[in-house]
């Protein structure tokens, strides 16, 4: 994966992160994931589509997942509530959008977030899209950027072909 595919989530998170919650965050060293294990036990999901296709997960653990949803609300919230669900679910949107406007190309369009909560859980992601995970420290725990994202394959149409 392109270099230049990671440094707009980078950017984003630190953005984001630090306008709404003054929250600085510190990126570690970038790495490729090689399984589908997922790195914490709440993880938010966001789908790619259009130039470019994948997946981005933001994950952590639940005692961090729980502070950073406090500081975004205000409030605090059960992790089975569907308002901490809908916190974590904002917060990949708002990176992933962050992200995708450094991206500046038309016809990328991201997806209405999921969250999954519990250990142990997987997240299937695209065949043949690496994942590159991306560890950030942060004072309120361990947050975690999965970039899973390549250019889509261009399709010729037989009439365009002919």
């Amino acid at each position: 994966m392109d270099a230049n595919m990671i440094t707009p989530f980078v950017n984003a998170i630190q953005n984001v992160f630090s306008t709404m919650f003054q929250l600085p965050v510190e990126i570690g060293e970038p790495r490729l994931k090689t399984n589908r294990k997922a790195t914490h036990d709440v993880s938010g999901i966001i789908g790619v589509s259009g130039v470019m296709v994948g997946t981005i997960v933001l994950s952590m653990p639940l005692e961090a997942a729980g502070s950073i949803v406090t500081l975004f609300t205000g409030e605090e919230y059960e992790a089975d509530s569907d308002d901490f669900a809908d916190a974590v679910g904002e917060l990949v949107n708002m990176i992933s959008g962050n992200a995708k406007a450094e991206f500046q190309r038309k016809g990328v369009s991201i997806s209405c977030p999921s969250v999954v909560i519990g250990a142990d859980h997987t997240i299937a992601l695209q065949s043949g899209v690496p994942c590159v995970l991306i560890p950030c420290s942060t004072d309120c725990g361990e947050v975690v950027l999965e970039v899973a994202l390549r250019e889509a394959e261009v399709e010729v149409s037989t009439s365009a072909a002919a």
